[in-house]
């Protein structure tokens, strides 16, 4: 359990009863600034740049997916002292890269600011030792840019970007960065 700004935080591995709270987590963010990707034939740039009004993104609902018993998938969450999910993170290790994927990481914009984010992180961090991994990975819309600063304090760097993984998607238009750390 961790106490931050007066509110005790749970953390567990996930059980199929967190199944329909994680559904429900509001996962959308607002943000003043993103990332201006420019591709070249030597890599890619980017420059934060502001957006006026802000822009408001919330994610379409995902496909599901899911452990299904898989000893290589975890997801944690994070309850907050009222008993309402904070946060999630749902990973996945491939033995062959020795890469553990970040595969979704959500916390309620109410507990976001109060080191969920980071605590969840460690988790996942710690799976990923417990498996042998190498290093993390994770894939990130560039019009994120507070998950982007999150994801460079904890340790992540730019390791990658494809610029066609959204097209056809509600998200067509933006750009998919990769990032990765090694395995701490």
């Amino acid at each position: 359990m961790t106490t931050l700004d007066d509110t005790a935080y749970r953390y567990r591995t996930s059980v199929p009863g967190d199944a329909e709270a994680i559904e429900a987590l509001d996962g959308s963010f607002t943000t003043d600034t993103v990332f201006r990707v420019t591709a070249t034939e030597d890599g890619f740039t980017l420059l934060e740049v502001p957006v006026e009004p802000p822009l408001t993104k919330v994610f379409p609902d995902d496909d599901g997916g899911g452990e299904d018993g898989d000893p290589d998938a975890r997801t944690f969450v994070a309850y907050g002292d009222a008993g309402d999910l904070a946060g999630f993170v749902a990973v996945s290790y491939s033995g062959w890269n020795r890469r553990l994927t970040i595969e979704d990481i959500e916390v309620a914009p109410e507990h976001r600011g109060r080191g969920v984010g980071r605590a969840l992180m460690g988790l996942a961090t710690e799976f990923a030792r417990e498996r042998g991994a190498g290093h993390l990975w994770l894939e990130v819309t560039n019009v994120n840019a507070p998950a982007i600063h999150a994801y460079r304090r904890m340790g992540f760097t730019f390791c990658g970007l494809d610029t066609a993984l959204y097209h056809g998607t509600p998200s067509d238009g933006e750009q998919a960065l990769y990032m990765s750390m090694p395995c701490p």
